[in-house]
């Protein structure tokens, strides 16, 4: 177990300040470059935070955005960039500040901690955290690469016929559904949440498009358990973060949003080959949870609201249990849609629609609905939220999990 206090970490250093969107589009439909998609996400962060884009001195964004930072910088104007060499030097910074370094993180380490760890260490005063996507003017995300060879866990999988993520991960949701005897109902639940909430904001792309249990039940199956609602989108559009010390958020615009805790790794033997991993059944959070909370010092009876990465709804259920919101043997009882939904439900869960029907932008876009809860600006909004949880990228490795505060639970 981790020796990381809230003594020993970034509790209380940083806040989000700015948070900007674009519009969400099908995928392949968005009427802009990316890199303006970019650019204007990160334009209307700065907006919302009341900064000049010219204060602006990092970057950060999911493993293989197209947008150079240098690029960004130039068309904001922005002088001078001290934060681009972060993502390559900032290691040892996160290591001493409470964040783990194995070398799988260091590749691929959330955004957000790389760019908290940086403002905390003195490297960086005001960083954005972004994504962007226009399929139309790439190749789809979803779709396989063309590629002559498989390596890796592909050359034991691929001849086999056992290829997408949807595939992929089916296996260990149907193992854990299978050991807990959990229903078809908990990720019925989970779907028909976020439809819920989505009717209620404007920015959904499914907005208007409500789900009925008998239009889940009927909707086709893509690989047992998943049904088609149980699936994420796949979108065009960007979003960012604005994040600044806690000295400094005191001057902004908006209420801060402050981060507790950021924990991110993986499981013993997570990546072994041949699904053969020993904790198989799993979304991978059952050794980062607990960095979490211990760095954040809050317990899961203190989150407010929940905002989980749903590739698909199984991974939400998992992730869920490993965060020790519910035992797995009580998830049928638990996962009802009046548990779920916002204002009154006993854990609100992807209170804008989520990854399955707000948009599919990596997860950035729950992050920022986290934001917007502890403003009191959701448009399912919680009653009085203190605590929210961002849980990212269940059933891969390694994954990561992120809880911000308002300034009274500092």
């Amino acid at each position: 177990m981790s020796n990381v206090t809230p003594e020993r970490s970034i509790r209380g250093r940083v806040a989000i300040v700015g948070v900007g969107e674009t519009a969400y589009y099908k995928h392949g439909q968005a009427p802009e470059p990316e890199v303006k998609l970019a650019l204007q996400a990160i334009l209307a962060a700065c907006a919302d935070a009341g900064l000049d884009p010219r204060s602006i001195d990092g970057f950060a964004s999911y493993s293989n955005d197209r947008n150079d930072p240098s690029r960004l910088a130039a068309a904001l104007g922005i002088p001078e960039l001290l934060g681009l060499h972060l993502l390559h030097g900032l290691w040892a910074a996160t290591r001493s500040l409470g964040l783990r370094s194995d070398t799988a993180a260091r590749r691929r380490r959330p955004a957000v901690a790389i760019l908290s760890a940086a403002i905390a260490a003195g490297y960086a005063e005001c960083v954005v955290v972004f994504r962007a996507l226009a399929q139309g003017q790439f190749q789809r995300f979803g779709a396989a690469p063309p590629s002559a060879t498989a390596a890796g866990e592909a050359a034991l999988t691929f001849p086999y016929g056992l290829i997408s993520p949807a595939q992929r991960f089916a296996m260990r949701v149907m193992r854990f559904m299978h050991d807990h005897r959990i229903a078809d109902g908990a990720q019925r639940a989970i779907a028909l949440a976020s439809y819920h909430h989505a009717q209620n904001n404007p920015r959904a792309v499914m907005h208007g498009r409500p789900l009925t249990p008998e239009a889940y039940d009927e909707s086709r199956w893509i690989v047992e358990p998943f049904r088609l609602f149980d699936c994420c989108m796949e979108n065009d559009g960007a979003a960012a973060l604005i994040l600044v010390s806690a000295e400094r958020a005191r001057d902004t615009r908006q209420r801060p949003a402050y981060l507790l805790g950021v924990a991110q790794g993986s499981e013993y033997r997570n990546a072994a080959r041949g699904h053969n991993a020993p904790t198989y059944a799993s979304s991978s959070f059952t050794t980062v949870a607990p960095h979490l909370y211990a760095m954040a010092g809050v317990a899961p009876k203190d989150v407010s609201v929940v905002q989980s990465y749903e590739n698909f709804t199984g991974g939400v259920l998992m992730s869920l249990v490993e965060h020790d919101f519910f035992e797995a043997d009580e998830a049928n009882a638990f996962l009802t849609l009046d548990n779920l939904i916002a204002p009154k439900g006993r854990l609100p869960l992807n209170t804008s629609g989520g990854n399955l029907a707000e948009c599919y932008m990596h997860g950035l876009e729950l992050q920022i609905e986290a934001v917007r809860q502890l403003r009191g600006q959701s448009t399912n909004q919680v009653p009085a939220a203190r605590v929210g949880m961002v849980i990212s990228g269940p059933m891969v490795t390694p994954v990561s999990s992120m809880l911000v505060g308002t300034g009274d639970v500092l």
